[in-house]
């Protein structure tokens, strides 16, 4: 009986980042590369500096480059972070490499 207990848990453990990760399948930059594809992708906070655009990913504010942002709503997006979200790599030693950010469409207004 505790083994088919751990396999259920197991399988809701799996599950449950399946289907977050579900709203990035197939999502292209504006150039038409896929922007989850071997990378991460996530809600991600965000806030304008006067700098620009920066993100809040591994718990550091992050700058990022204005040709990674598109200004579009994903389908799926829960509201935690208003919409905002991050995809790209991050490296063994913490180097952070934005591949695309999705912010949404009201957010133009703030640039």
């Amino acid at each position: 009986m505790p083994f088919k207990v751990s396999l259920l848990a197991l399988g809701v453990f799996v599950a449950v980042p399946a289907f977050a990760h579900d709203i990035y399948s197939g999502v292209r930059n504006q150039w038409g590369f896929d922007c989850c594809s071997g990378r991460d992708c996530r809600p991600t906070p965000y806030r304008m500096s006067p700098t620009g655009l920066e993100m809040l990913i591994v718990g550091r504010w992050v700058a990022i480059p204005a040709e990674a942002i598109d200004y579009r709503t994903l389908h799926g997006d829960t509201g935690e972070t208003f919409g905002a979200h991050w995809c790209g790599t991050i490296d063994e030693v913490g180097i952070i490499l934005t591949n695309c950010v999705f912010l949404p469409p009201h957010a133009a207004a703030l640039r």
